[in-house]
């Protein structure tokens, strides 16, 4: 049975102290809160008006892009003032550097949290559609997981799955909060390639954890095999949602496909329903 000790207690002494690591209540409430703000506020928001909440909008998507900036530039900095193996490195050999990378992760870590917004904003906007399961299990398990994270592994081979994803990000937000801007919608076009994006960064870190299996340095070996397994979940459900999302319908004009009439003359109905361009008319015979 595990200990509640291990909840509470910090296992890496570097990030003793640093703020919500020293328990995991916190995290787990912010979480619960969370889960029952989408259940709650969408019942609530049932029978009134959906806000618009487009200046809040603005300022969050550019904040959140802002903030991924900052984590990219000082993650591609601090590994590389640390001279990071790309294949595998350990959590202790870089010294000071070892310190800069945790810092910025546990920006990451916190970055989780304030993306909880995304969810809330949905509910306000009355936008049931996008909050899918993907969406809250992704949003949900990644603030926690990246508890553990800080926790155990707040450095090292760890770094590379956030610098890939701040990169995401900064396009991600910048998209959405330029989406909010009427004028500017008919520009943007490239939707559909930010989650062939995000597909290409899961598949990345998925390739550099195990990249630490084939030749390990020192960090520890369940980390690697949780993190692919859980990335690799992310995978089915993000080419299950691209699938869904992107495929084309084709349009379906055969014979076959015409509803059946009553009366015949001549070997024709005597009226028919053509369709076209998915709209459905009806026309009489010659």
């Amino acid at each position: 049975m595990i200990s509640l000790d291990l909840l509470i207690v910090v296992s890496d002494g570097r990030v003793r102290g640093w703020f919500l690591l020293d328990s995991y209540l916190p995290t787990f409430f912010l979480t619960l809160m969370y889960l029952l703000l989408i259940c709650l506020g969408t019942e609530f928001m049932k029978n009134r008006p959906a806000f618009s909440l487009r200046g809040h909008l603005i300022i969050y998507n550019f904040g959140v892009t802002l903030l991924s900036f900052y984590m990219l530039i000082e993650l591609i900095l601090a590994s590389w003032e640390g001279g990071y193996n790309l294949q595998c490195q350990n959590l202790v050999s870089a010294g000071k550097a070892d310190i800069r990378v945790a810092k910025v992760l546990w920006w990451y870590y916190f970055s989780k949290v304030i993306e909880f917004m995304d969810t809330i904003f949905f509910v306000l906007r009355k936008k049931n559609s996008q909050i899918t399961f993907l969406h809250v299990y992704h949003h949900a398990t990644m603030f926690n997981i990246w508890w553990c994270v800080m926790n155990w592994i707040p450095c090292g081979q760890s770094f590379f799955g956030p610098t890939l994803n701040s990169f995401i990000h900064v396009l991600m937000y910048s998209y959405y909060g330029l989406s909010v801007v009427p004028s500017m919608r008919k520009y943007l076009w490239w939707k559909k390639y930010l989650t062939q994006a995000q597909l290409i960064q899961f598949l990345l870190t998925i390739t550099h954890t195990l990249s630490a299996v084939v030749k390990p340095c020192g960090f520890p070996f369940g980390c690697l095999i949780f993190q692919s397994s859980y990335m690799t979940t992310l995978v089915i459900l993000f080419i299950n949602f691209y699938i869904k999302t992107y495929r084309k319908r084709p349009l379906r004009t055969d014979k076959k496909d015409i509803p059946p009439v009553t009366e015949i003359k001549n070997g024709f109905h005597k009226d028919y329903l053509a369709v076209a361009n998915g709209i459905v008319k009806k026309k009489k015979a010659q």
